[in-house]
């Protein structure tokens, strides 16, 4: 896979530092060198030393990422909320995990699907990268970058929160706030490998929910999150006395008859896309069995 930009400098540049401004790390610029790839000026094969001149075309051809013959794959369907050459963003279901569980005899996680798909496909490149997760029974959109630039790419966005993902929410009982941050920094629960508490001790993490409808036994949120801990929505929601409509973990443990899962769905998110120089953002519908939860209450 090729990609290339011009060099619109006045000033003379190292073929490895037009790259780098250009969003290329080291790591692949040695998969180019190393692996089957190439560095190009004009079109033609170069070292990273060479010059860039003003007005020359400089490229980057990454060898093709051959499919991990330990992830098995899954025929069961997948819904394609957006795709493009450098992108593919999936709807996901409730009760299907993001990636595959060791302990679970039958792989059918949203990766093995996406494997499967990229074969079908005929994609040069088979890697299931996979740049954001859901918990398996939070619903909504979850973004597998197509390539290794693409999830360099995507990386370097999450670790400075331009990543942008908005869920909606029935959380127990009427809430008196319209907009609320909810600025309460989150570590591992001793006493669980999985769950998670709410600690001055654990990492930053910030939450902003706006109320949409509320009632006497459940509200409506929406929410936007400004950092990504595990369980950041949950944890934070129970924090506040108002957890999770159908939350096993952090809330009642007899769940909810509206709903039997955690009334979670990420329904928006917004990244940057370098290949296309725009902001993509992908929308996806609540699922029907959230759109019940309220409308038969």
């Amino acid at each position: 896979m090729e990609f290339t930009w011009r060099y619109d400098h006045a000033t003379p540049r190292k073929l490895r530092a037009a790259l780098k401004m250009s969003g290329v790390t080291s790591s692949l610029m040695k998969a180019a060198i190393y692996h089957g790839g190439q560095l190009l000026i004009n079109g033609e094969p170069r070292w990273a030393a060479d010059q860039v001149q003003p007005g020359d075309e400089y490229s980057i051809v990454l060898p093709p990422e051959q499919a991990n013959d330990q992830v098995d794959e899954s025929a069961a369907p997948i819904e394609i909320a957006y795709e493009d050459r450098d992108f593919l963003v999936l709807n996901k279901p409730a009760g299907v995990a993001t990636v595959p569980a060791h302990n679970v005899p039958v792989a059918d996680s949203l990766v093995n699907r996406v494997k499967r798909y990229y074969r079908e496909q005929g994609y040069e490149n088979r890697v299931t990268h996979v740049a954001t997760r859901l918990d398996k029974d939070t619903s909504g959109l979850v973004v597998f970058p197509k390539h290794r630039f693409a999830h360099a790419v995507l990386d370097r966005q999450l670790k400075h929160h331009a990543v942008k993902k908005n869920y909606y929410a029935l959380v127990n009982g009427r809430l008196g706030s319209q907009h609320v941050y909810i600025d309460a920094p989150i570590r591992r629960d001793p006493d669980s490998f999985v769950k998670r508490v709410v600690a001055p001790d654990g990492k930053p993490s910030v939450t902003e929910y706006w109320l949409e409808r509320s009632c006497t036994e459940w509200s409506l949120v929406r929410i936007r999150l400004h950092t990504g801990r595990t369980h950041q929505i949950r944890v934070h929601f129970s924090f506040l006395g108002h957890p999770l409509v159908g939350d096993l973990m952090y809330g009642p443990a007899a769940g909810s008859p509206l709903i039997d899962r955690q009334a979670l769905h990420c329904y928006w998110l917004q990244f940057y896309s370098p290949f296309k120089e725009r902001l993509i953002t992908v929308k996806a519908p609540l699922p029907v069995d959230f759109q019940m939860a309220i409308k038969n209450n």
